[in-house]
């Protein structure tokens, strides 16, 4: 009797895309992998930013302070955000320049903790303020083509 085993040669993954939202870098990543035809199908969170900030009050009602607006809208995007992480193979967290994106370290954090495949993306110049989450991804990246590559060799087998 014998075992034949049979290694799939294209993976299809499920690839979240967190971090920040000023920019067009999640564009980016979709479309070089669709250019590669790269079997992916992606997530995200609202990149709407005022919509994000605002989704709380537009759906329960007004809140006279600050903290209760930031707090209902931050539990809505969280059904979305956690149900994504949950679904994703891979977690991409992006982290800019401009701003302190407080929200992709606790995703980070929140893949990490499901034991999800982290990829990390971010300038060289965080790489200090940001040493804990690189020590636990699976990969650091400082650019776009370097997040595609490891999709393509993740998914295909091939770079």
């Amino acid at each position: 009797q014998y075992i034949i085993k049979i290694y799939k040669q294209i993976m299809e993954l499920t690839v979240y895309l967190s971090g920040e939202i000023h920019t067009n870098w999640r564009d980016d990543i979709i479309k070089k992998c669709e250019n590669l035809k790269l079997p992916i199908e992606f997530l995200s969170p609202v990149t709407n930013h005022q919509l994000s900030d605002d989704v709380g009050i537009e759906i329960l009602g007004s809140e006279d302070k600050k903290f209760w607006h930031d707090h209902k809208s931050a539990k809505l995007n969280s059904i979305r955000t956690k149900n994504a992480i949950e679904q994703a193979d891979i977690v991409v967290v992006r982290f800019g320049d401009q701003y302190k994106q407080w929200n992709a370290a606790f995703d980070a954090g929140y893949a990490i903790g499901l034991s999800k495949s982290l990829v990390v993306l971010h300038s060289q110049e965080h790489q200090h303020a940001l040493k804990e989450i690189d020590a636990s991804a699976s990969a650091v990246t400082n650019t776009v083509e370097e997040v595609v590559k490891i999709l393509q060799y993740t998914s295909t087998n091939k770079i």
